[in-house]
């Protein structure tokens, strides 16, 4: 029998004596009256945490799930630091949300506390990406903004992203300090919910001109565009946000045959047609490359529901369409970036790009071929960000991402941004086809330049309480009982980013490495393979992350070096299976 924690039945009653809802109410008694408490310990024994997606968790009652209250005490605490921060200014903050269950309920209850508080709102009178709340923060200089969603977590999930005045994630010491304000929010009655309609403001339809401008602004081939306009692109949003923007935005950088994926047009938070509404998953795509085949696309595309992360699949010569990591598209990005960049005489030495250090090191590796600054942060592209904030007005961002299909192309927007991605990858098929070669080919001739490299991911799912601990006794073991060969290779050098330290297995030497603590530790194996292993700051998973690599001399080669690398891939996998 599972013995319950007197604090977490304290904290279920607290909220019981609470100035919640009838139903809430109703639903906490039944979780205390139950015979089995796993729910009731998953509810309320802890708090929801901003992460590094910010604050994201399953719907339902309690102090660990999504609902009205929390979303509330967030809110009550964010609207607290606000009025820390910017003490006798005048506060705005912008709103928007995508299409998930119950997001228009959330959006508004942020509003309606902000403007209780007697901060001015900037409320999106419709959904969109999270890509145009970060722009709206920076171009109607709001302090903070928000976006009310759960990305690409299976429908029973919601989230709250916060973001700071320059349009970035909120990141130190603004995110602790955020954690610390609502902390002190001990119950629902503690928020102001006394809402001022005065203090809202509606962003209209007329903003999307404004940010598509900036977006066909990126554009660098017009002209390799125009000689390819009629090239068959398919493009699915995957019920979300992202179902007007995309095709606006393909459309402004010129192109004419553009194929929505009908059944996922409309944004629908029970994602019907899908079983996880994320683009890394082949299944997600099942219909849009349907269509792809169909219509002979030359790309397919696909966004996540709130239209940060995009996918890119490309045809594989063989009658069907391969998927392209999240690398793979970093790498053609930035190696596109530069190229034209170079040609147009734009690279003075003062430009950088960003990328996270479990992020291929392709991408490094190019920016060093060019001669070019690539800074390494932590996952999550609020790191990313804040590098752009730091450098801004000193150097020039050209684009930055991470291997979770993000990816950012200039500076207006300060998060990864799915829209402008999907546009400039649809430029690259279309620049390289005027020159007779296909993305297969342009992969080849980067890595006869750089390097083969290959990459791969496994994800280990553990929900709760108990898996919560799991996965922190899985770090734990990694650092005390360190291995010193994976699937037959020996360790040469671990980098624990918790314990920011360096440890060179080979000369036995221990050095302290400059970089911001996070619970992140890589294993760098004597053939050149790299592993890191880092539970998710958005859900409940550890995730190890694989990285080979090898020199490939001509393009007759590809295939034979490609398995080589996969089998290598493989075996590590299996080491950690």
């Amino acid at each position: 029998m599972i013995t319950v924690d007197p604090k977490i039945i304290a904290k279920a009653e607290s909220w019981l004596s609470s100035n919640i809802d009838d139903i809430s109410k109703t639903q906490i008694k039944a979780l205390l009256e139950s015979s089995d408490p796993t729910e009731l310990i998953d509810s309320f024994y802890t708090e929801l945490e901003f992460g590094t997606g910010g604050l994201r968790g399953i719907m339902g009652v309690g102090s660990n799930r999504m609902n009205v209250y929390t979303v509330g005490m967030a809110t009550q605490g964010l609207a607290n630091y606000l009025l820390q921060s910017f003490p006798g200014e005048d506060i705005s903050v912008a709103i928007t949300h995508d299409c998930r269950i119950n997001n228009t309920l959330f959006a508004e209850t942020t509003a309606n506390i902000f403007t209780a508080n007697g901060i001015r709102v900037k409320y999106f009178r419709e959904m969109r990406p999270t890509p145009m709340l970060s722009f709206a923060i920076r171009h109607f200089g709001c302090k903070s903004g928000v976006m009310v969603t759960a990305s690409h977590n299976p429908k029973e999930y919601n989230g709250y992203k916060a973001y700071w005045n320059d349009g970035g994630q909120v990141v130190a010491p603004h995110d602790k300090n955020i954690i610390a304000e609502v902390k002190k929010i001990k119950s629902v009655d503690d928020v102001n919910w006394n809402k001022n309609d005065a203090l809202i403001e509606y962003i209209e339809s007329d903003f999307d001109a404004i940010y598509m401008d900036l977006v066909k602004g990126l554009s660098l081939s017009p002209e390799a565009i125009q000689s390819n306009k009629d090239m068959p692109i398919v493009f699915s949003p995957i019920h979300g946000a992202s179902g007007k923007m995309v095709p606006l935005a393909l459309k402004a950088f010129g192109f004419d045959k553009v194929h929505v994926v009908k059944e996922q047009a409309e944004p629908d938070g029970t994602f019907p047609t899908v079983i996880y509404p994320n683009p890394e998953e082949a299944e997600a795509l099942t219909m849009a490359l349907a269509l792809g085949k169909e219509v002979h696309a030359e790309l397919v595309l696909a966004c996540d529901p709130d239209g940060d992360r995009y996918a890119a699949c490309i045809p594989d010569g063989k009658g069907d369409f391969e998927l392209l990591n999240g690398n793979q598209t970093g790498a053609l990005l930035t190696y596109y970036l530069l190229s034209k960049w170079k040609e147009q005489g734009k690279l003075d030495g003062n430009q950088f790009m960003v990328n996270t250090i479990v992020t291929t090191e392709l991408i490094d590796t190019i920016c060093k071929g060019f001669g070019v600054t690539c800074y390494s942060v932590l996952t999550g592209f609020k790191n990313i960000a804040e590098v752009i904030l730091k450098l801004e007005g000193k150097a020039t961002y050209i684009g930055g991402g991470e291997e979770s299909y993000g990816y950012l192309v200039g500076d207006f927007v300060r998060d990864k941004d799915g829209v402008s991605a999907c546009a400039m990858v649809a430029e690259i098929v279309a620049y390289y086809k005027s020159k007779g070669m296909s993305i297969r080919d342009v992969l080849a001739e980067i890595y006869m330049k750089f390097g083969f490299y290959k990459e791969a991911l496994i994800s280990v799912t553990k929900k709760g309480k108990d898996g919560a601990e799991q996965i922190q006794a899985l770090m734990a073991d990694f650092r005390t009982n360190r291995p010193t060969a994976m699937a037959g290779i020996p360790v040469v050098k671990v980098v624990d980013v918790k314990e920011s330290k360096v440890f060179d297995l080979k000369n036995g030497t221990e050095t302290a490495l400059d970089m911001d603590k996070s619970n992140v530790i890589q294993f760098y194996l004597e053939d050149g393979s790299k592993i890191s292993a880092r539970p998710s700051g958005t859900e409940p998973k550890i995730k190890y992350y694989f990285s080979v690599s090898a020199p490939l001399q001509d393009r007759a080669t590809y295939e034979a070096v490609e398995a080589a690398l996969e089998t290598r891939l493989s075996n590590l996998k299996s080491y950690f299976s």
